[in-house]
Order: C-alpha cells, then structure tokens, then sequence
C-alpha cells in the first residue's frame, strides 16, 4: 500500500509522518477505543471528542462506516 500523509486535523490524533492506509484506519481505531469514544449502547457508533469532532467535520456523532470515509478526506 502507498503511505498517504494525513493533514493537520488527522496528524493531531495519528501522527504526521506517512502510513498505509490500514495503519491510518488502524491508529484512528486505537485513539477512539484508547478514549472510550464508542457509544456504550451501540458501538457501531463513535461520540466525537474535540480532535476527531475537527476529522469528522464537526459532527459529533458519526457510524464506523461513515468514520472511515471521513477520515480519508484528510489525507494526501
């Protein structure tokens, strides 16, 4: 896979330098699960804090699948 670069909202909960994209979706997987962002009564659905609320352009609330095109509008 092709490493992309993630811009400045993505870097701030991912990194800056270059990954795959399964490592992209991979570390965004890690940040929500690292803090608890999963929605307790159903976890196909992420509550945004204020990095990922900037990543899923403002919303705050978003479904996994809808996450993963979100997130890939931020890369390069």
């Amino acid at each position: 896979m092709k490493p992309v670069k993630p811009d400045e909202a993505l870097a701030a909960i991912i990194g800056s330098e270059p990954l795959p994209r399964t490592e992209v979706t991979r570390r965004v997987w890690d940040y929500v699960r690292g803090h608890n962002l999963q929605d307790p009564a159903n976890k196909t659905f992420i509550q945004a804090d204020e990095k990922l609320c900037q990543v899923f352009g403002g919303k705050e609330r978003v479904s996994m699948f809808e996450m993963t095109r979100l997130v890939f509008e931020h890369v390069a």
